[in-house]
């Protein structure tokens, strides 16, 4: 597995990371074991990124990470996130960014988690009500005590990053970013470069879209967060799809599969970047471990940039209410 120094950290990472957000929530159903089996063949194969939220599962995600690595912690570059609260039922209850909160969220992770202290601890979503600098200031009290290693943030604007970054220095962004998803070369890709900060793009397979195993919605579980994703909707849906098949065209010629391409074209925008491509199932992160393997000639670069341009996708990336979370 190919590792790059990870941003101003000075730690070098695995290139490419294991989201485990879908093993325990939003996308179907749950398979404890093979999820298990999953993370623990990610480490065989020297993936050794983990990415989990407190809000996964309501915290039953990050306990299912600190039991596949509990006694491998020193195999691990172990990231999670605080931020976006739910309730004992799942509902969702906002963002808090409150300096009390911060404490209080990454002590309850710690426990899940089983571990002493969290390699890369991210603010999942930026608290309008709360200024970053009082957030990102109790973040570095974690760091001060050893309970937290380096500081993220996620879903973040250019000027917050840059307020952030004065308060004290930030390790990562973790923003969405794929061929349908595009947004970060605007503006936000430069600022990340600029301070030195590694870029991880979430969804770096669109939710799956861009692997081509989805053909209509009934494709996913009745209980898929995806049914209500404006992409995977009516039209939305059939137009996406027309521009998947080009993907697939390519990676047929190719050699690799869709997915791997795309995961490739991702890893080829510069070695800042470490996707996290989430997954359950072994076969898949077997599947886009061999990205690594594709390279792309600029030929074929500017011909997949051809087929998928910026803002290509066909609707926005959550629901409207979601979409005000993002990018501030």
């Amino acid at each position: 597995m190919e590792k790059r120094l990870f941003g101003n950290t000075g730690i070098s990472v695995a290139r490419l990371g294991l989201g485990c957000m879908g093993m325990s929530d939003f996308y179907g159903p749950r398979n404890h074991a093979e999820s298990i089996a999953t993370i623990h063949r990610a480490l065989e194969m020297g993936v050794n990124f983990l990415d989990t939220a407190d809000m996964y599962g309501v915290g039953r995600n990050e306990e299912l990470v600190g039991e596949a690595i509990e006694g491998r912690r020193e195999e691990v570059f172990l990231a999670t996130k605080f931020g976006s609260v739910r309730g004992p039922n799942g509902e969702f209850l906002g963002v808090n960014g409150r300096p009390e909160y911060v404490r209080r969220a990454c002590e309850s992770s710690l426990k899940r988690l089983k571990v002493d202290v969290i390699d890369l601890y991210y603010q999942h979503r930026v608290d309008a009500a709360t200024p970053i600098e009082d957030t990102v200031g109790a973040m570095a009290g974690l760091v001060n005590e050893g309970k937290v290693r380096f500081l993220g943030l996620s879903e973040a604007g250019p000027a917050t990053i840059r307020r952030a970054f004065r308060t004290h220095p930030i390790a990562a962004l973790q923003t969405e970013y794929s061929l349908w998803t595009r947004d970060p070369e605007a503006e936000i890709l430069q600022v990340t470069r600029e301070l030195g900060m590694a870029f991880v793009p979430y969804s770096p397979l669109g939710r799956g879209f861009l692997t081509g195993q989805f053909r209509t919605i009934d494709d996913f579980d009745k209980t898929d967060w995806r049914r209500n994703s404006p992409r995977f909707q009516g039209e939305n849906f059939q137009l996406n799809l027309e521009l998947v098949k080009a993907v697939e065209s390519m990676a047929t010629a190719k050699g690799c599969k869709a997915s791997q391409l795309a995961l490739a074209w991702l890893l080829a925008q510069g070695n800042d970047i470490f996707p996290i491509p989430g997954t359950k199932r072994v076969g898949f992160v077997e599947e886009n471990a061999g990205a690594l393997a594709v390279n792309l000639t600029s030929e074929e670069l500017a011909k997949i940039n051809g087929a998928f341009p910026l803002d290509a996708a066909w609707g926005q990336r959550y629901p409207e209410a979601a979409m005000q979370a993002i990018d501030r």
